[in-house]
Parts: C-alpha cells; structure tokens; sequence
C-alpha cells in the first residue's frame, strides 16, 4: 500500500467512525427542528453576538426544560454559521466546525464516545488541509477511532491537532463554531460526561488554537456534571423564562394557514383563539407542534379535531399543559388503554422497531391492532406509511410522561414499567 493510499484508508476509518446521524442537518433527523422566521429573534441575537466575539473562546450554555425549543434554537444558529465564511479568503470553509445532536434512541448518538470523531470528520470536511495531518495522526495512535478511548487521546488527536493548524491562518477572522446538542439524551455516564466537558473548556483555554466557541444545550444545569462558571464559559442562558406566547402565536398561525391552503374548508382562527392555544401551550414549543399534529393528523376532520384542541385548552391550568394534552390525546384514541400501552413501549425501546416487530415483542393479547392504534398516536409519534420502517416518539417529554404513572391523569389506565422493554437486545 502506497503512501497516499495509507493515508486515504484512515481517512475511510474515519468516515466509518464519525456518527452522520449526528449532524446537524442529517436526514435521520427530518424534520428538523428549526425556528421559524419572526421567532426567537432577541435570544438568536443575543447567541449571535456571543458567537462573533472575538476576543476569547468561550461556551455558550442553553439550557431548559423539555420542549421549550432548544434543538430548534442549535439547529438554527448551526444553519447561520454554516452561511458564514470561515476568513475573507476562502468561498469553501465556514465558521459552523462541526455538530453532534444526541439521541436516547438511536445507538451511536446516544452516546459520547462518538463525539470527537464526528466532530474530527466534519472539521476536516471543511478545512481539506488538514486531512493528511488527521490521518498520519491516526496511523500513529489508531486506538483513538475505538469507541472505548480515552477522552483525552481522541481530543488530542482529533480535535486540538486540527485545530491548531489554523492558529494563525485564522487570526483576525471570525471564530469557528462548534454545537453540541441535548446533552440529556446522552446516556454515558455522570463521569464521562463530567469528563467530556471539563475537556472542551480546557480546550478552549489553549493559547495556540484559533478563536471559537461552543454552543451546548441540555435540558438543566441539574444535567451538567461540571462547573458552569469561569472563564471558560461566556453565558448561561434559560429558555424556561421566556415569554414566547407571541412566538407560539405565530408558529400556530403559519401552521394553520398551511393546513387552510389544502383545506380551504378549515376555518380561519381569531386572535383570541390562538392567544388561547398559545397561552396554554405553557410556553413550549413541543405542545404547540403537538397541537397542530393533532389538529392535522391526516386521517380525522382537522375542524373537528380543532374543536377538541379549543375545549380542552380552555379548561387547561398553567403547569399541567404537557401530561394533559397527551391525555386528552390518548382518550381520543378508540381503546386508551392499548393506545397507552403500546405509545409505553415505543418511547421505552433502546431502539426504534417498526409496528409489527411492537406487535410480536408484545405477543397475542397486548399486541392486537398495533399498527391501527399507533395511527392513532401520529400527533406524538413518527408513525411511517412503510410498515417495514421504525415508529419513534417525537419528543423525550413522552417519555417522561409514560414512565410515572402519575403523570397520567386518566383513569384505569394500565400502566407497564418501561425497563423490560428498554433492555431488548438492540436491532442492528
């Protein structure tokens, strides 16, 4: 094997290794989440700004309780910087470095192991230069590419030695970006996150690295095992505080208006009852777009169904908005208690199955009619129209609400402990 093609098989292993799933614009993760325009604007100015100082690398930290819209705001912020030239100089290279989106469900990106190769990858996907210096690299320590090396060896390796090859090819220019989202879906340990942070912020401390910063979100600081204070760390930021009611507004009403131009029949809202929805909502996202899923389900009356979202909105007490929206879910379903136990076992698998592998895992008795009550459910679960493909949870909030019984506030519903299911063999 010639020299060229040494360096070009590590650049393959590489490839093999990086978690594609994991990007911020990857197709296994359609549809994206992503701020709609008029929205979010002073908190995407704000990150904005933090994002173009240029004075020293820093992290910036977003934080929130489940479905307030962080994703959307990473997603978001991801897209601009992948707009944005790296320097004057090139047409080619961005300031957005590299991105990893976790997932409880979906096998490599749940965990952390993967997370410096696939920042590695896409680094040098858009700085080509260093392509050779990353493989000779590997050559010289080809442990890094295992899943169970150390932190420390792959950040040396994958990311500092990269890095450093712009310290001064990059000096005065804007700084690169890296995002890392829902940290809370990663399922390594305390320790290992603990430790994966710790050395992201002891990066950025490194005088011969050019000029970045980090956009993390997690769900709340009770899920960062480290230190959210020092240098190292430009903002902490809490979406949990917004007033996003006008925001909502305004999601509701493009979605509405969407839904009205294939059915010229489906009414035209008042303010007041999207201001309505909107304040129920409780300032989450998630239940907005679940609201509109419900409404525009494909297979019931969307005027009926939005009669449905108006009365229980009405009767909807601020701080209940979530668990009581997925109940009035379930009680529209023609069997809630099946329809409870088989959205139970989707959000609890280690990974995603299609209907019918549901309905074999639950065998003849609780396995009836899976695909048919799942339909059912398609306003909080991806359900395809190819069987053969996985059903999956739009959101971690479902997951929360069917793993305590006490979150669900309908009666004899019978509840299944998630753990059984969430240790099945994962399917490859």
């Amino acid at each position: 094997m010639t020299s060229s093609e040494l360096l070009h098989e590590q650049w393959r292993k590489l490839s093999q290794v990086a978690v594609h799933g994991a990007v911020y614009d990857s197709p296994e993760r359609q549809p994206h989440p992503k701020c709609l325009k008029g929205t979010r604007g002073d908190l995407l100015k704000y990150i904005y700004g933090l994002s173009d100082n240029p004075q020293k690398s820093q992290l910036i930290w977003l934080h929130g309780t489940a479905g307030v819209g962080k994703s959307a705001v990473a997603f978001t912020v991801a897209e601009r910087m992948r707009d944005l030239k790296a320097s004057e100089k090139t047409t080619v290279e961005k300031r957005l470095a590299g991105t990893f989106f976790f997932s409880r469900t979906t096998r490599n990106r749940s965990t952390a192991a993967y997370v410096f190769a696939t920042l590695a990858y896409q680094l040098v996907r858009n700085f080509p230069s260093v392509r050779s210096e990353v493989s000779k690299a590997i050559i010289d320590n080809p442990a890094v590419l295992e899943p169970n090396s150390s932190f420390r060896d792959q950040m040396e390796v994958l990311f500092l030695l990269p890095l450093r090859k712009f310290h001064h090819r990059l000096r005065g220019c804007p700084p690169l970006l890296f995002v890392i989202d829902a940290l809370d879906e990663c399922t390594s340990s305390e320790a290992e996150l603990a430790e994966l942070i710790s050395l992201l912020g002891k990066a950025l401390r490194e005088p011969d690295l050019p000029k970045l910063h980090i956009l993390l979100t997690s769900r709340s600081e009770a899920h960062i095992p480290v230190k959210t204070s020092g240098d190292s760390v430009a903002a902490i930021i809490s979406l949990d505080g917004a007033d996003v009611n006008n925001d909502i507004c305004i999601f509701l009403e493009h979605s509405f208006t969407i839904l009205r131009r294939r059915r010229p029949d489906f009414p035209l809202l008042t303010r007041e009852q999207l201001v309505q929805l909107a304040t129920r909502a409780g300032r989450r996202f998630i239940v907005a777009s679940t609201m509109v899923k419900f409404v525009d389900d494909g297979y019931n009356d969307p005027r009926a169904r939005l009669q449905i979202m108006l009365d229980l909105t009405s009767q909807l007490l601020p701080g209940t908005e979530v668990y009581r929206l997925y109940d009035s879910i379930l009680s529209t379903c023609a069997n809630p208690n099946r329809a409870f136990i088989h959205l139970s076992v989707v959000a609890a698998l280690a990974d995603p199955l299609p209907a019918s592998q549901i309905s074999k895992l639950l065998g003849p008795g609780q396995g009836q009619d899976v695909e048919a009550t799942l339909v059912q459910l398609r306003s909080v679960m991806d359900v395809p129209t190819d069987s053969s493909l996985p059903v999956n949870i739009y959101h971690s909030s479902v997951r929360d609400y069917v793993s305590n019984p006490s979150n669900c506030g309908l009666p004899n519903l019978q509840y299944i402990p998630p753990t059984p299911y969430s240790l099945i063999p994962r399917y490859s």
